[in-house]
């Protein structure tokens, strides 16, 4: 069920603007200045922000500058009506912001190695500034991602598992945290609670729900952002969320190994759904491109997030019986 208000009329603002040729630093500077703000181009001198006040400032302090620097620009309120629609709108923000976050999770990695690995080259480092510095990118990006890209869970938890380990000072490889196990009937009768626009690890774990944690459970689809969860739910795969990513694993893992699911047919779609979704190919099974296709067009045929969820559970369904078949 969605309870999602993406299906409310999306109000945009435009920021239509021409620079001068000269001095080439100047368009730098206000191609910057787009960034910083998390505006994207929806043509090459047209960009959009979802319409409120504070994103109206930006664009109006920014229209100031290009006005000053010699350039014209024009600033517009806006409703998509025919040849880029809202959910398209908000697929550039949200893959802007995953392209921010892809970054920062490389940088979170790398530094986990350094930390599990340190060598000559990093006597004297201090690991402590460089993971306050990801922390505060993490948040800079967190402040621009208006439709709450899926990437930033990825982020938040390598960062969050850099801090846990610099805080207990350990300079070497460590496990992923052991996850407290939940017997299944615990999870019985409860409402789940997930983010709409659901692709590979939403998905996954809807299918999960259902089909091995409770049958008749019901799943909503809601906002990204400023969910306030209500008594008796559980948030798979959101930010804050009960059962989300954790360490370097993604929520499918998570839930897996708190409902106490030890098959091994689930655990090879486990390490799919991770491959897929964190893109860090740290399983490489030979399964993962062709099952990453069809759920991408399993997404992009549809926009409602129960027919996503219908037609990829099928997908899940023939995975686990390949996986179950294999091993007889």
């Amino acid at each position: 069920m969605n309870v999602d208000d993406s299906s409310a009329e999306q109000r945009w603002l435009l920021l239509i603007h021409q620079l001068p040729s000269k001095p080439a630093y100047f368009r730098v500077k206000i191609w910057r200045r787009l960034q910083g703000i998390g505006a994207v181009a929806v043509k090459s001198t047209v960009y959009a922000l979802p319409a409120n006040a504070e994103t109206q400032e930006d664009f109006e302090w920014l229209l100031k500058e290009i006005v000053e620097g010699g350039g014209e620009a024009m600033l517009c309120e806006a409703r998509l009506i025919d040849g880029l629609s809202d959910h398209q709108a908000r697929a550039l923000f949200d893959a802007a912001r995953d392209e921010d976050y892809e970054a920062l999770s490389k940088e979170a990695r790398a530094l986990g190695v350094r930390l599990a690995t340190p060598s000559a080259d990093d006597e004297g480092v201090e690991f402590g500034s460089q993971a306050k510095r990801l922390r505060k990118r993490l948040t800079d990006i967190a402040a621009i991602d208006f439709f709450a890209a899926t990437g930033r869970l990825t982020a938040e938890s390598l960062i969050a598992d850099l801090e846990l380990r610099l805080t207990k000072d350990k300079q070497m490889v460590e496990k992923p945290p052991e996850t407290p196990q939940s017997n299944p009937p615990d999870y019985r009768g409860r409402v789940w609670v997930t983010r709409s626009g659901i692709f590979i690890d939403r998905i996954g774990c809807s299918w999960l729900i259902r089909r091995f944690i409770d049958p008749s459970a019901a799943i909503i689809f809601v906002a990204g952002k400023n969910y306030e969860p209500k008594p008796g739910e559980l948030r798979f795969d959101m930010f804050e969320g009960e059962i989300t990513h954790e360490g370097d694993r993604c929520s499918f893992e998570v839930l897996l190994t708190r409902a106490g699911l030890a098959d091994p047919a689930l655990q090879a779609i486990a390490e799919i759904v991770h491959d897929i979704d964190l893109k860090d190919g740290k399983f490489g099974r030979e399964e993962t491109t062709g099952v990453a296709s069809l759920i991408s067009g399993v997404c992009a045929a549809n926009p409602q997030d129960e027919d996503r969820l219908t037609q990829g559970a099928t997908i899940f369904d023939n995975l686990y019986q390949y996986f179950r078949s294999k091993r007889a």
